[in-house]
């Protein structure tokens, strides 16, 4: 069985160390039809500013969904 979400929790990361770990996620993502990443917000905005600018065009992303959290950002790869 596949998992339809993956969740990766960013806290603590560098910028660095969040892209190495969503584009390992997204090199992964055969059966997921989102990504999300919760990277927080109550220690600064670098980490959501630098993903929502970084993956908002990428091929493998339809679409961000930002929701009611604004310490998450979902990458849409597909609709489910």
């Amino acid at each position: 069985m596949t998992q339809a979400v993956l969740e990766l929790d960013l806290h603590g990361c560098t910028v660095f160390q969040a892209e190495a770990a969503i584009n390992a996620a997204l090199r992964k993502s055969g059966g997921v039809y989102r990504i999300r990443l919760i990277h927080g917000c109550h220690t600064g905005t670098a980490l959501r500013d630098f993903i929502r600018k970084r993956y908002r065009n990428h091929p493998k992303v339809l679409r961000l969904e930002l929701g009611l959290n604004p310490g998450q950002t979902d990458l849409v790869l597909r609709e489910f």
